[in-house]
């Protein structure tokens, strides 16, 4: 495929865009900013003009077959709170409707294992969680990613051909983080906030992938999380220890992921390959 990918620059969108290309596909990276070389567009994503115009072709280019938008202000707490909502919810509509208008009919997008409810000082309705609760945004960065969610809903019934997937990304890694881990274990509340969840980044790119490749037409979420918990305690204690009320709806085994991958490995062959265990 020919696609433009936003964010190309970002930690999860370096990898993304290696790994496309790695695979064949010809990728086109676009941020705010970056290198000067082949193969990466300058574009300001809260300017429409700029998204249409880089979507639709620089330079008489060839249009794209999907865009992959990962671009955004990556977490809460970096910006204020209004320059973080103006900041990507402009971005992901102008994305979203420059694509439409284009007709580009394939978009997979981040959003966020926050709209699940992070940081859980509201215990969760139960564990695993999954995508199937209605969504539980605790800050302006998870309401954005709720209303970029609705957009999406709301543009693939007026499009009953467009393809929307909207990946749930937990906390991104690359190998150089894992060093850190074993640290995690002297208490469990210091991961808590997300239920002891993490994605290395290259499986965060395969699953970037499955959708670019299997999804079909419609909206649906995925929550993309590693197959196993930043952890080195059994599942069994640290829920017990922290979330002692809250019903256990499957087998939690020893250290599977408590951020449900079920869906993820169902729908789209997302199969997590990496682990913070093989490094350290």
């Amino acid at each position: 495929m020919r696609i433009a990918l936003t964010g190309s620059t970002g930690k999860l969108g370096s990898v993304v865009l290696r790994e496309l290309r790695d695979a064949g596909h010809d990728v086109t990276g676009l941020d705010i900013v970056g290198p000067r070389q082949d193969g990466f567009v300058q574009v300001d994503l809260t300017d429409y003009g700029q998204v249409v115009d880089a979507l639709g072709g620089v330079d008489r280019s060839d249009g794209y077959d999907a865009v992959v938008h990962l671009g955004a202000i990556p977490a809460p707490g970096l910006r204020t709170d209004v320059a973080t909502f103006h900041n990507n919810m402009a971005s992901t509509f102008n994305v979203f409707w420059a694509a439409v208008r284009l007709g580009i009919r394939r978009i997979v997008y981040a959003s966020s294992e926050t709209v699940l409810g992070l940081p859980f000082d509201v215990p969760p309705p139960y564990i695993p969680v999954d995508e199937e609760y209605t969504a539980r945004p605790e800050s302006v960065y998870s309401i954005v990613k709720v209303l970029e969610e609705q957009l999406a809903t709301e543009l693939v019934r007026w499009h009953p051909d467009l393809s929307v997937t909207a990946l749930r990304f937990s906390n991104v890694m690359n190998p150089e983080d894992y060093a850190e881990f074993p640290s995690f274990d002297a208490d469990p509340l210091l991961r808590k906030w997300n239920l002891w969840g993490y994605i290395d980044a290259r499986d965060g790119a395969q699953a970037v992938q499955r959708a670019l490749e299997n999804a079909p037409a419609g909206f649906e979420t995925f929550i993309i999380a590693a197959a196993d918990t930043v952890m080195s305690r059994p599942n069994a204690e640290l829920v017990a220890a922290v979330f002692p009320d809250v019903p256990t709806t499957a087998e939690l085994g020893e250290h599977d992921t408590l951020l449900s991958i079920h869906k993820a490995r169902r729908l789209l062959g997302y199969a997590p390959r990496h682990s913070w265990r093989d490094h350290v």
